[in-house]
């Protein structure tokens, strides 16, 4: 049996896992991890004068056993959010009798292409014309599309992957170009600090270039994709349409929340 990675010694000095998440191994911790996650996204929404049902809440699975998602499932998760396609590609097959919806939320390099279109239901990290060009090629060959979400750098931080602010229009204006893309809307990831006003910032700078999207015509359906654990109620009161949300839902993991973060870049 896979260990939980809480269960995994960290490396000497490493962080602790978070506290403030609680594990989920049975369908009834996952159940109640949900409730917990949908009574906040709830009470957002309700503060943004928004309607619930406009917000998906996509549970982020990586680095979770296959074991604990099988109760994740049980308790009524049918998407899971995956960093790597590796680990994905792998969830996908060993998981297959399940009615999973893969969602790659992590940067993807050229030589996963093949990989990415043979099993994901939709690519949310989006950030180069070479991606997309792998990726369109592979997904005509298989005669199937992919939505996509382009991602951004919204914080400016050098350890994020994304498109900056400033090539956005003239990125999403190429896209047509690939057939098999669909394009939903835009991802990014926040500033990864405890200043609230600097987290809004980023996401009131996404919901800009969504609205200029929007009127450009280049945007798709203009989801706003933004939002995880320990921010997504101000990416809800910004405009998110999708909160990414992993730790909240399946517990703390064993090392610093930036090895993990889908849209950092890694040595």
């Amino acid at each position: 049996m896979t260990p939980d990675p809480q269960d995994i010694p960290s490396a000497p000095g490493a962080p602790a896992p978070d506290q403030r998440f609680t594990t989920a191994l049975t369908p009834e911790d996952f159940a109640r991890n949900l409730a917990a996650v949908r009574s906040r996204l709830k009470a957002a929404a309700e503060r943004a004068g928004r309607q619930v049902s406009e917000i998906r809440l996509l549970p982020v699975s990586k680095t979770v056993p296959e074991e604990r998602l099988r109760s994740a499932v049980a308790a009524g998760i049918t998407q899971m959010g995956e960093n790597k396609v590796q680990e994905a590609k792998r969830k996908s097959e060993n998981l297959a009798d399940l009615p999973i919806h893969w969602a790659l939320i992590g940067h993807l390099q050229t030589n996963k292409a093949r990989d990415a279109a043979a099993f994901a239901h939709e690519f949310q990290a989006l950030d180069s014309l070479r991606v997309a060009e792998a990726l369109d090629r592979r997904l005509q060959a298989l005669g199937r599309p992919l939505d996509v979400y382009v991602q951004v750098n919204s914080s400016g931080e050098a350890s994020k992957f994304g498109l900056e602010p400033a090539d956005v229009p003239a990125f999403l204006a190429a896209l047509p170009a690939y057939s098999s893309l669909r394009v939903r809307g835009l991802m990014t990831l926040a500033a990864h600090t405890d200043d609230a006003a600097r987290v809004r910032a980023c996401f009131s700078t996404m919901r800009e270039l969504r609205d200029a999207g929007l009127q450009a015509g280049t945007v798709g359906d203009g989801l706003l994709s933004m939002g995880m654990s320990g921010d997504f109620e101000i990416a809800i009161e910004e405009g998110s349409t999708c909160v990414r949300v992993g730790q909240a839902i399946f517990g703390a993991r064993p090392g610093p929340d930036a090895q993990y973060w889908s849209g950092a870049r890694q040595a």
